[in-house]
C-alpha cells in the first residue's frame, strides 16, 4: 500500500529465510560441515581474517555450493553469529531469582563453548563497535529485562536500569572469558580451580545485584 512501511528486516530474519530453503540429506550434511568448519575459522580469524578457500577444503566442498548455501562470506558469518546467539539464549536462560546461578551458568558455557564468545567479539571489533551488539530488531535480551525488572520490583534485585544490570552481571561472568585481557581461562584447567572461580563469582554477583 502507499506510504505504508514494511517492518525491518534484520540479522535473524534474513537467516532464518535463508533455512528455510529446502535440502537433500547429501545438501544437508554439507551444509552442517561448512558451518562446524566455518565457526572455527571466525572465531580464529574474524571475519576479514577468515578464508573461504580454507572453510571449502576442510569442509569437502566448493565455493559455489557455500555461496549457493549463503550468498557470501559475509552471509556465512551471519548464520553462525545468528546461531552463537540463540544458543546462549537457549542453553543459559535467565532466572532473575538468583542471577548469581545464571552467572556461574555463562561462565560453564564460555569453557563449553569458546569459540561464541570470540565471535561475538570479533562482531564486535568489526561491525559494531559502539552501541549494542546487534541491531535493534536482533536484540534477543527482552525476556531477560522483563525478569530482572519482575525481580526488582518483587525486591528481590536492586533498583536501576535493568539492562544494565544485566549488562553488570554478563561483564562479571565473563572475568575469565576466553576474551580476558586479564586471564582466559580453558575446560582443561583443574576442576578445583574452577570450583573457586564459580564460588567467588557467584558470591561477587549476589553482592552486587541482589537486596538483602
Amino acid at each position: 500500500m502507499p506510504g505504508s512501511q514494511s517492518k525491518p528486516t534484520g540479522l535473524l530474519d534474513t537467516v532464518a529465510g535463508m533455512a528455510d530453503q529446502p535440502l537433500t540429506a547429501r545438501g544437508a550434511a554439507t551444509h552442517g560441515r561448512i558451518l562446524d568448519v566455518a565457526t572455527r575459522e571466525f572465531a580464529e580469524h574474524g571475519i576479514a581474517g577468515a578464508r573461504i578457500e580454507r572453510i571449502v577444503a576442510e569442509a569437502r566442498t566448493n565455493k559455489a555450493q557455500l555461496y549457493a548455501y549463503f550468498g557470501s562470506k559475509e552471509g556465512l558469518f551471519d548464520a553462525i553469529f545468528a546461531g552463537s546467539l540463540e544458543r546462549i539464549v537457549n542453553v543459559v536462560p535467565v532466572d532473575a531469582t538468583d542471577l548469581a546461578d545464571w552467572a556461574v551458568r555463562l561462565y560453564d558455557e564460555y569453557l563449553r563453548r569458546p569459540d561464541l564468545i570470540r565471535l561475538a567479539t570479533w562482531a564486535r571489533l568489526e561491525r559494531r563497535p559502539t552501541g549494542h551488539l546487534v541491531a535493534e530488531v536482533d536484540r534477543l535480551d527482552d525476556h531477560k529485562l522483563r525478569a530482572i525488572a519482575d525481580a526488582q520490583a518483587e525486591g528481590i534485585v536492586r533498583p536501576g536500569d535493568p539492562f544494565d544490570v544485566m549488562a553488570m552481571v554478563i561483564a562479571m561472568s565473563m572475568a575469565w572469558s576466553p576474551v580476558s585481557n586479564v586471564y582466559a581461562a580453558s575446560a582443561g584447567e583443574p576442576e578445583e580451580l574452577h570450583g573457586r572461580r564459580r564460588a567467588l563469582l557467584r558470591d561477587t554477583v549476589r553482592r552486587a545485584v541482589t537486596t538483602g
